[in-house]
């Protein structure tokens, strides 16, 4: 008999679980499931929680739920403002300051970490202020070389790409999700996918690391001690300050940012199910050229989801192409896999078994996943698409399944990342082969490969540029010949049982597995990490050693996890900018 385990974290058991479980007409109706407020009540209302005390008039302010993207944290009732300027920002922050509650900046709120609020916390004395409706400014500046783009950082990736496209413009690569806000992207060194391939020329105003690594200058909420007040602060790239501010984990608040941009391309996208993952994993010793190495290497683009208990993934592989290849289909628009952007009625089935603790069904509800991809990809005839490049690097939509997901950025050599990803298949597969023995199946999605550059300065078109000092993608001086690093995102269904225990002993490996001139891991700050085996997030010497010499092994001295605190303090000594999280964290 399967013996049953109750997550301790509140999930998608509570609300958006529910949702999920009740069937397509929820997720239709709400449109973002987990997103939806469940109420708004302005100040002038009968609010349910104290009221800020001595709040700025001129400023909108509610209480509001808010609940992250998997529907991991949940807390029913916390203010939100909603400033029109930067300069409200800076009015919040110091009245924040004087009044003793802390401000959390919150673009869409997809993610998992607890970056903007942790769960339980009780949202007494933090307010929220939502960006996305007034701070959305953009403009495009294309009479320099190269181009660049202005923007307050509540903008959405989907609006920043469509508005650069209209002007030939675009990056290398983005988050396949375009409701995310470029603050939010900036926060936490967001990425796509994408290195040079072989033969390929690199365009001036891009950068095949993560997005941060296309500002040329920013505007932060920082602390001025001349008049004991917070301002904005304009840095510029070349500022050794910046570099803390570039990816700063939730621990800053930036209004405005200037990217240098390039000139857009046309991709392909092909979709493949039928490459076994025996190939694409394979040894480096037997590898072939339609192994995941090989494919990186000759297109610069590779995508594999790969669902537990299958043999065949879904393979993608973007190609720079000029004109539209030979039996390509046009697409014109984003957003082109429909089947993997709503909840099926056998989706919401298997969630229901779920939260009933029956997950013997997993192996077949993983074939039927990935049947469906197959199936999907035929009839809509989106195996192999072509367009501008956000009409295919643009692909999750708010109404896919929500899932939760570590996230680990893996830095080698390009010639070793067959071996990278050799080792994690099969350790990962074995592992799961080892539960699924005992009855037990906590991973009931795919497993996510991609591949970037790092960030490198010399993409950027600015002497003295510096890096960002807390990215997944800073290079590591005493590594010369690390040049990429490998994604690895491993997704299930919240309130799965064991899955905190997997992610736990997976993390493990992991981090005692990617050493040496082999390679190093980095977390992925948006994800799942610092596992135990009750939640992520929770380990203690995951928090307070191994993420600083993440970020302190190998660089200069003084320039390392400790000297980008110091810095953060500087800008925000009483922090204002510090969720209880941060605490923990970033003390």
């Amino acid at each position: 008999m399967e013996e049953q385990q109750t997550s301790p974290r509140r999930g998608l058991s509570r609300r958006s679980f529910l949702q999920a479980a009740a069937g397509t007409a929820v997720v239709g109706a709400s449109g973002v499931m987990g997103w939806t407020p469940a109420f708004r009540i302005p100040v002038a209302g009968a609010a349910t929680i104290p009221t800020p005390p001595g709040f700025p008039s001129s400023i909108s302010l509610y209480q509001q739920a808010y609940t992250n993207w998997s529907g991991e944290i949940v807390i029913d009732g916390t203010w939100t403002a909603a400033p029109a300027t930067s300069a409200d920002v800076v009015t919040i922050a110091n009245w924040a300051y004087a009044n003793g509650w802390r401000v959390r900046p919150k673009g869409k709120g997809h993610g998992w970490s607890p970056l903007i609020l942790p769960e339980g916390n009780s949202s007494g004395d933090y307010l929220l202020v939502d960006t996305t409706q007034h701070l959305t400014n953009l403009s495009i500046n294309t009479s320099g070389s190269p181009a660049t783009v202005t923007a307050q950082t509540g903008v959405t990736m989907d609006t920043l790409l469509s508005s650069l496209a209209a002007k030939g413009l675009g990056l290398t690569a983005n988050p396949a999700p375009g409701d995310l806000t470029l603050g939010g992207v900036l926060a936490i060194g967001g990425h796509g996918t994408a290195i040079k391939a072989t033969g390929e020329t690199a365009l001036s105003g891009k950068t095949y690391g993560s997005v941060s690594n296309q500002v040329l200058s920013l505007t932060a909420v920082v602390w001025n001690s001349t008049t004991s007040q917070y301002a904005l602060r304009t840095f510029s790239r070349s500022d050794a300050g910046i570099k803390p501010l570039l990816v700063h984990v939730g621990r800053a608040f930036v209004t405005d940012v200037t990217l240098q941009v390039g000139a857009d391309v046309n991709l392909q996208c092909v979709s493949s199910w039928t490459v076994p993952q025996s190939t694409l994993f394979a040894a480096p010793a037997s590898a072939g050229s339609q192994s995941f190495q090989s494919l990186v290497l000759s297109s610069g683009r590779v995508e594999v989801i790969s669902f537990p208990f299958t043999t065949l993934p879904w393979l993608k592989v973007w190609k720079i192409a000029k004109s539209q290849p030979f039996l390509s289909n046009k697409v014109s628009g984003p957003y082109n896999y429909a089947f993997a952007n709503t909840v099926s009625t056998g989706e919401s089935q298997f969630i229901a078994s779920l939260l009933k603790g029956v997950t013997s069904g997993t192996p077949a509800f993983e074939n039927a996943e990935m049947a469906a991809v197959g199936t999907g990809l035929f009839f809509e005839g989106t195996g192999n698409i072509w367009g501008p490049s956000r009409y295919s690097t643009l692909y999750v939509k708010p109404t896919t399944l929500q899932v939760t997901a570590n996230g680990y950025a893996i830095l080698t050599n390009t010639g070793s990342i067959q071996q990278v990803v050799y080792d994690f298949y099969t350790y990962y597969t074995n592992l799961v082969s080892q539960y699924a023995a005992n009855g037990q199946y906590p991973m009931n999605g795919p497993t996510e490969f991609r591949v970037t550059g790092l960030d490198q300065t010399s993409d950027v078109v600015m002497t003295g540029a510096q890096q960002p000092q807390l990215g997944a993608l800073r290079p590591r001086p005493d590594q010369p010949t690390w040049n990429c690093a490998v994604w690895i995102d491993a997704l299930t269904i919240p309130g799965t049982p064991y899955a905190d225990q997997f992610y736990a002993q997976l993390e493990a490996w992991m981090l005692s597995h990617y050493t040496g001139s082999y390679a190093g891991i980095r977390f992925e700050w948006s994800k799942g990490w610092a596992y135990t085996n009750s939640a992520p997030w929770t380990n203690t010497t995951a928090l307070g050693a191994t993420i600083p010499a993440m970020y302190t092994t190998g660089q200069a001295s003084g320039d390392g996890w400790s000297a980008a605190l110091a810095t953060l303090d500087s800008y925000d000594p009483h922090r204002v900018f510090a969720s209880p999280f941060h605490d923990q964290l970033m003390p």
